[in-house]
């Protein structure tokens, strides 16, 4: 695929856009890596499998040329990147310096090629968005990645290549929300001082990268909620009632970019908060409302068969599409095809996450650590102007 920054597509209609690539279908980080498993090639086929993917709404993804990747990343850095991807390894002055080479962030066979399609779907995503839409690019959400180094297995960023790639479209006042089990660390480093960028990011306490304080403000747009262990469906619904919803709706924003990751769920390995699919869909569905312009990324998630359903859930519920209580035949021979690895052993799937999209709901009692959490930023919502 030749290196470009956008695609010769028609501009986005009323209906949503899916953007995805065949090359997640044949990539991976290594044999015991978190991202060994597929993720973006489930969601097509399984998407395909329900009928909610058509040939029209199917956009190829393009993959960004360096100098697109400069408008947040070093050049020092992209040249690090494509060097490693060449030789397949890196010295150890590459290794300290950008990263690249460690356990979290591997070297490849696609580390640089991989990177730069989604980093390509969300450049091409705030073309798109224009006049407005709704496009979903589950291959973005890498939003650990730093201007001169990979981050949290995050070679580059492409969450804040699609805000830029929206402002420089026409989106001025832009609202960033974030619901990955990790706190959105490169986003709020490249944003933390702008006005105009909204930050809103949902993540577990003292888990990695153990930053995005409860206190944190930058110019009094960002907004941290770290949550405990255990968070449940109705304790997110609280959340975005009481906190995401109304600031986004304050904000008034031209455009919405929500980082989907699936890692919050009861089944995924990387985190201990217990949610099932419907909150993040729930998340979804009512933010689409509160702007002309919406871009849903992908993100963390890395049981393969809970990250398909949920970002399948995604894509089904941007459309408006009924998911049904048990998935046609077709469709469960994509789950039934998946495997899941570990050091210790070959995990099993549990029989729903064959034949259903959706999970049963998991509720309880807020803690009072959720609540006043909540609270506490609302406080201060209030005082921001």
């Amino acid at each position: 695929m030749a290196d470009d920054t956008h695609a010769p597509v028609a501009q986005a209609t009323p209906f949503p856009r899916f953007i995805g690539s065949e090359i997640y279908r044949s990539s991976s980080y290594g044999a015991w890596h978190p991202l060994r498993v597929p993720r973006v090639s489930t969601v097509m086929d399984l998407s395909r499998a329900m009928g909610w993917l058509p040939a029209a709404q199917f956009v190829t993804s393009p993959r960004a040329k360096p100098a697109a990747l400069t408008g947040f990343h070093t050049p020092r850095y992209i040249a690090a990147l494509q060097a490693a991807e060449a030789a397949q390894g890196v010295s150890a002055e590459t290794r300290a310096r950008h990263a690249l080479g460690t356990p979290s962030n591997p070297v490849f066979k696609e580390m640089y090629r991989r990177p730069a399609t989604s980093a390509g779907a969300s450049l091409l995503a705030g073309e798109l968005l224009a006049k407005g839409g709704v496009i979903y690019s589950p291959a973005g959400g890498t939003h650990h990645g730093m201007p001169d180094r990979a981050n949290g297995f995050c070679y580059l960023n492409d969450p804040v290549l699609a805000i830029q790639s929206l402002r420089r479209n026409g989106a001025r006042r832009i609202a960033y929300v974030d619901i990955d089990a990790h706190h959105a660390d490169g986003v709020e480093h490249a944003f933390v001082h702008d006005p105009d960028t909204l930050l809103i990011s949902v993540h577990e306490a003292n888990r990695w990268p153990r930053t995005g304080a409860l206190t944190d403000s930058g110019a009094g747009q960002v907004y941290n909620l770290p949550v405990p262990a255990g968070l449940h469906d109705d304790e997110m619904a609280l959340i975005a009632d009481a906190l995401i919803l109304p600031l986004v709706a304050g904000f008034r924003p031209d455009a919405i970019v929500l980082q989907c990751g699936a890692d919050a769920v009861l089944e995924d390995p990387q985190s201990r908060l217990t949610l099932s699919n419907n909150a993040h869909w729930a998340i979804v569905a009512a933010l689409r409302d509160l702007s002309p312009r919406y871009l849903v990324l992908g993100g963390g998630g890395y049981n393969p068969w809970s990250v398909g359903r949920l970002w399948t859930g995604v894509w089904a519920t941007l459309q408006g599409a009924e998911i049904p209580d048990r998935i046609p035949q077709e469709a469960q021979d994509v789950l039934r095809a998946l495997t899941w690895e570990t050091p210790q052993k070959r995990r099993t799937p549990a029989p729903h996450w064959i034949t259903t999209l959706r999970d049963a709901p998991r509720g309880g009692p807020i803690s009072e650590e959720t609540r006043s959490g909540v609270q506490y930023l609302m406080r201060r919502a209030r005082r921001w102007v």
